[in-house]
């Protein structure tokens, strides 16, 4: 009979050759040892397949697919459906889980058997010469109170896909990530969540480095206020749209800071934010005053 694991972690793949093998590290050094690791190869034209190979000759828990490439969201729903485990836990190939990632979410669905997804505290990292993360420069923060559809569209509180574990059920009852969305796509399927009235909770505690890399899809700030303007004329009427447009700018802005992108990039976010409801902007005062004297201040440093 086939084991039915806690968890399958799923891992999409593309051109990450440098940074898959501590992706799956990160997971195989879990204190939680229930678990399968799906990588899915979506294409790559680099060594990403041959980096993992030897995972998957080594450790039968690990499982690999190639496939050509589709897309991150077609990606995840794919591994979605060769998941065998109750839980399942996503994680992008170029970021890495703390040791105890698994066994907090074990805990948490153990105790409140009600909610149908989870997430942590995330450090957001920036890579050394040589490709190692360096220490965290920020963290996110962790709600105690359950979320509304407001606060995941203004600021998307679980800010990576890497950071959400969820039931297998649900999310294929859901129908997953929408096909052909690669960038407020994890934002839209919580919004989604959230609005069937679905239970997620948080942990205060930080289990995910997030991977700042100037380059890179999470970069593509432009392509992620369209996609996010898109998502958010969904709901259109049912919250205040300025007011999150706002917020979401200012969580742009700080992004490109942190990741060490463009001054005159997050200068735009700020003004664009500033622009939609400078209200909303200082709606928390210290990190719209901060946000945007960083934006201002960076634009004028070397």
């Amino acid at each position: 009979l086939m084991h039915t694991p806690r968890f399958s972690v799923i891992i999409p793949v593309h051109n990450a050759e440098r940074t898959i093998v501590a992706a799956v590290q990160s997971v195989r050094a879990q204190s939680f040892k229930d678990f399968e690791i799906i990588l899915i190869d979506d294409g790559s034209s680099d060594d990403s397949v041959r980096a993992m190979l030897p995972f998957a000759g080594n450790d039968h828990r690990v499982r690999l697919f190639s496939k050509n490439q589709e897309g991150v969201s077609v990606t995840r729903n794919f591994g979605a459906q060769l998941a065998r485990g109750e839980l399942i836990a996503f994680l992008d190939a170029d970021d890495c889980w703390r040791p105890n990632k698994l066994l907090q979410h074990d805990r948490l669905h153990g105790i409140y058997q009600g909610i149908e997804a989870s997430f942590a505290k995330i450090a957001f990292r920036s890579e050394r010469e040589d490709g190692t993360l360096a220490d965290p420069l920020t963290y996110s923060t962790v709600q105690v109170d359950p979320l509304r559809l407001d606060a995941v569209l203004s600021e998307n509180p679980v800010c990576t896909t890497s950071n959400l574990v969820i039931k297998r059920e649900t999310f294929l009852a859901m129908g997953g990530f929408q096909d052909g969305m690669n960038h407020a796509e994890d934002q839209e399927f919580l919004a989604r969540f959230v609005d069937q009235g679905r239970k997620i909770a948080g942990i205060d505690q930080c289990l995910v480095d997030y991977r700042l890399s100037p380059d890179g899809l999470s970069c593509d700030y432009e392509a992620m206020l369209a996609g996010w303007r898109k998502l958010a004329a969904k709901y259109e009427g049912r919250f205040d749209m300025r007011r999150s447009e706002a917020i979401y700018c200012r969580y742009l802005a700080r992004r490109i800071l942190r990741a060490g992108g463009p001054a005159p990039l997050a200068r735009q976010m700020a003004f664009d934010g500033l622009r939609a409801d400078y209200r909303g902007f200082f709606s928390d005062t210290r990190r719209g005053g901060l946000t945007l004297g960083a934006a201002i201040g960076s634009s004028l440093l070397p």
